[in-house]
């Protein structure tokens, strides 16, 4: 029998897959926290507890991943299928089938970034050329009587607009070039609406608008052909794009920046109540002016009758009386005639407002033909073939 061998080392111990599984889960997890990866959206699915399971891939690979709900209810964006898009997250591996995916805590679109990029150096290379120079920039008419805008005819801008001259100023005539405003054709289709009001010469201001929206959806309007296009009309133009933090391209080539539609409608057109104010006050200021006129040259006339230089003159004044009396008679008449005539004016001016006001002739029974979102002032500019509403005024009919 031999005898054991009291200094040999005992064999190593072989671990099991779990043990191993775990050494590789913690090395992994350890080693991959806080990672950033780019890469291609594949097969979005999100599960009726609100997370998102997709595949991030590249042309050699592909990463399994995990975006919980509260992940997916702050990014900002939906992600689709074909997406290219930067991820921050953790590595985890899944123990009970072996296998690793990444736990996505943000993400952003890529290529922003160079958009950004192309946006910065555009703008360089415009301001260079001196298109944003002051010395370019052309003043609003103070009342405008007709004015263009190129938007698209179904946004929510351009019915902000409308709403908005309805109530501040409606005298004003809107003429509408529908344009998109958002995709590959939009930057194309908005020159063409400029260069058709700045051809046809017939507003006194141009406005290009839309909502808000990102970078890549405000894009068309950094596009050089808008700029230049903005840059090249005769007529004074208002860039009116996004929301008060948007900057494009065409809000520095025109002539004046408004941060929202609706502010574009307050910085070109007064109210009118502000107007009607304004005359109210001019004709009481014309009234007391004349009235105090009249009093201080009473009172000089009566300061000089008690001086002792005018007695010795007294009676040469009395046999004048009946002619200084005629010259205060005829003075006064004329007073009374600026006064009648000033107020025939106003009268006159007021109403003429209401006669400009459209909405007057709708409450004496009339109707308005409206199609495409334009006003149908005559029979042949009525088109049999397309859809139109009939508006009261309590009411609007569409066919």
């Amino acid at each position: 029998m031999q005898a054991p061998d009291l200094f040999s080392q005992p064999a190593p111990k072989v671990p099991g897959v779990s043990e191993l599984t775990m050494l590789i889960k913690d090395l992994l997890e350890a080693s991959f926290q806080d990672t950033q990866v780019e890469g291609e959206v594949s097969k979005p699915q999100q599960s009726s507890a609100g997370h998102v399971y997709f595949t991030l891939k590249d042309d050699k690979a592909q990463l399994p991943c995990v975006m919980w709900r509260s992940t997916v209810q702050r990014l900002g964006f939906r992600l689709a299928h074909g997406q290219l898009v930067t991820l921050t997250g953790d590595v985890q591996v899944y123990a009970p089938h072996g296998r690793y995916q990444f736990i996505v805590r943000s993400a952003k679109q890529a290529g922003l970034g160079a958009l950004q990029q192309a946006f910065e150096q555009l703008k360089q290379k415009l301001q260079a050329e001196g298109l944003f120079h002051p010395s370019h920039k052309k003043k609003m008419p103070r009342l405008p009587r007709r004015i263009g805008i190129v938007t698209s005819a179904q946004g929510a801008a351009l019915q902000d607009i409308i709403s908005t001259f309805q109530k501040r100023y409606p005298l004003v005539t809107l003429m509408v070039h529908h344009a998109a405003v958002q995709g590959v054709q939009a930057a194309g289709e908005i020159v063409r609406g400029i260069e058709w009001f700045s051809t046809r010469g017939n507003v006194d201001i141009l406005i290009i608008t839309r909502g808000g929206g990102s970078l890549e959806d405000l894009w068309p309007f950094n596009e050089e052909a808008v700029a230049r296009a903005l840059f090249a009309s005769p007529i004074p133009t208002v860039s009116a794009v996004g929301h008060e933090t948007d900057f494009t391209i065409a809000d520095f080539v025109a002539d004046l920046r408004a941060a929202t539609p609706t502010q574009a409608v307050a910085l070109l057109v007064p109210d009118i109540n502000d107007l009607r104010f304004t005359l109210d006050m001019q004709h009481e200021k014309l009234h007391r002016t004349i009235t105090q006129r009249i009093d201080r040259l009473k009172n000089h006339v009566q300061a000089l009758g008690r001086t002792h230089a005018l007695h010795a003159v007294l009676d040469k004044l009395k046999r004048h009386h009946a002619q200084v009396a005629h010259l205060s008679s005829r003075s006064l008449s004329l007073t009374e005639m600026r006064l009648l005539k000033a107020r025939s004016q106003y009268e006159k001016l007021n109403a003429r407002l209401r006669e400009l006001n459209p909405n007057i002739a709708l409450e004496q029974g009339y109707t308005r033909i409206w199609q495409e979102n334009t006003w149908v002032k005559q029979a042949s500019a009525f088109e049999t073939d397309k859809p139109f509403s009939i508006e009261w005024h309590d009411a609007r009919v569409s066919r």
